[in-house]
């Protein structure tokens, strides 16, 4: 921001300037790729490897801080995961390759990316992130050094995702228009599946692989891919008109030609500004919101799984991002015609606060009850969009309840006030009362120098906790007499049966 910005955001908006001062000021890297000491785990000192982290930069400078906080080789791991990825993807989104040169392409990117010295400059010259793959044979060159628990991930990741790509993109060359035509939710769902849940299973894989997670993460399959397709459906959301503008028809037929909401023949119908279309537009909206909503709690079960900060911070950034930017788009007319963002500020606030679970279960919530506020009851999805974001309240008061907080030197501590607190106050009552009943039995039965014989030796000083025991008390004549008593008994009751039984024959 130049220093004219920065004055208009202090006149305009000064809780914001605050904030991003705070950012700046505080919030700084906490890690240096370049430095010496990080030379063995990033790469910096060889030439190919700076080329890759040259090429994180250019292609997404947001994914590309995260990336490189994360710890240790993972970083380096998971910025070639973003690379050949973004390779991929860069081949699927050219319009300018004809679908028989697209489709070889696709299909054996795998192999590509494994094979030493392989490029590609068939690129149209406006494509992006065309010189990645001009130089893409850098990225072969490092993806090759990674340890092979890192490599097969890489590569099985990539093979599954060009699959679906190539089958989708063959679906649009093949199409009147050369577009991309979703018609059912299950079809968006397996398309997004493709290009984002795969990643988010790649990256469990990665983190357990790397040993900063435990490795039950990489199993958890579900609770991946619903962290990817939150993401994935936020965006395809956010870019509405830059992707109807491209051709590219992400959002799901099934959804947009319901009835209810008028019943659109063409997703460009939606960018009409007369009243009675935007109004229809909005309930389309509202769906695809829904939809999306419905991974928000599947996220946060993922995050609370995850026990590295750096890897916390990389999967809780993009995740809190997401859920204010479905915010921003709900009931909001002008992302149909134009793309629309959180501001700076509210971005900086994120990244400050995705810290750890609890503080990112309150941004949902909090999120989730502005989408709430907002939301119309003349809405054909008023009702499922209330259940949505009880589901995310529910989440938060069952995992992090609202009436117990903890002092600054770790006391719990209730809000009296609240019902629930009536449950904590009995069961801390009936404690303190069996402990008192203990501690008694415990004097009264004391041992030699005032010790208990079976006190807990983990109990507080100066209580004594009785502990059972069955043998407590008995002499070994008295256990020899119990025990014959006992054999006396079974025999007795064996008799009985047996003389019961001749006396029926």
């Amino acid at each position: 921001m130049g220093t004219l910005n920065w004055i208009a955001l202090l006149l305009t908006h000064p809780v914001e300037f605050r904030t991003l001062v705070q950012f700046y000021m505080y919030h700084s890297q906490k890690r240096d790729i370049a430095a010496l000491k990080e030379h063995p785990t990033s790469g910096w000192d060889r030439s190919s490897m700076r080329r890759c982290w040259e090429f994180l930069d250019m292609t997404s400078r947001s994914f590309s801080a995260v990336i490189k906080e994360l710890e240790g080789d993972l970083a380096r791991t998971i910025a070639l995961f973003y690379l050949v990825l973004r390779g991929l993807d860069t081949i699927e989104d050219d319009m300018t390759l004809p679908d028989h040169v697209k489709q070889p392409l696709l299909r054996s990117f795998h192999q590509h990316t494994v094979t030493p010295g392989w490029k590609f400059d068939g690129c149209g010259p406006n494509e992006k992130d065309r010189q990645l793959l001009v130089e893409y044979d850098t990225v072969i060159e490092e993806i090759n050094l990674l340890p092979p628990e890192y490599k097969n991930v890489i590569i099985d990741i990539c093979q599954k995702m060009e699959t679906g790509m190539a089958d989708y993109a063959h679906k649009a060359a093949t199409s009147f228009d050369n577009s991309i035509y979703l018609s059912t939710i299950a079809e968006y769902e397996l398309y997004c599946h493709y290009v984002a849940g795969l990643v988010g299973e790649g990256l469990s894989r990665l983190f357990a692989a790397s040993g900063k997670e435990d490795p039950s993460l990489g199993l958890q399959l579900e609770l991946s891919n619903s962290m990817g397709l939150l993401l994935q459906k936020t965006n395809i959301i956010r870019d509405f008109r830059e992707d109807v503008e491209e051709k590219r028809f992400f959002w799901p037929r099934e959804i947009w030609g319901r009835a209810e909401y008028g019943g659109f023949q063409e997703m460009k119908e939606m960018c009409a500004t007369d009243e009675e279309t935007v109004r229809r537009a909005m309930w389309v909206q509202s769906g695809m919101i829904l939809d999306a909503l419905w991974h928000s709690t599947d996220a946060l079960d993922y995050l609370k799984l995850l026990q590295n900060q750096s890897v916390f911070n990389f999967c809780a950034i993009p995740a809190t991002m997401a859920i204010a930017t479905l915010e921003l788009c709900f009931m909001n007319p002008a992302m149909f015609q134009r793309n629309i963002k959180i501001r700076k500020a509210e971005a900086a606030r994120l990244i400050m606060r995705s810290s750890n679970p609890k503080e990112v279960g309150l941004i949902f919530r909090e999120y989730a009850r502005r989408i709430h506020a907002k939301a119309s009851p003349a809405d054909p999805n008023f009702i499922r969009i209330s259940v949505a974001c009880g589901k995310i309240e529910t989440w938060c008061e069952h995992n992090f309840p609202s009436f117990v907080h903890f002092t600054k030197d770790g006391q719990q501590m209730v809000n009296p006030s609240d019902a629930r607190s009536r449950i904590v106050f009995k069961d801390q009552k009936f404690d303190a009362e069996l402990l008192k009943r203990q501690t008694a039995v415990a004097r009264v039965n004391g041992g030699a120098n005032g010790v208990h014989p079976n006190a807990n030796p983990n109990a507080a000083e100066g209580v004594w906790v009785e502990q059972y025991d069955p043998t407590k008390g008995l002499s070994t004549t008295q256990m020899v007499l119990y025990t014959l008593g006992a054999v006396a008994v079974i025999l007795l009751f064996g008799w009985g049966v047996i003389w019961g039984v001749l006396q029926l024959d």
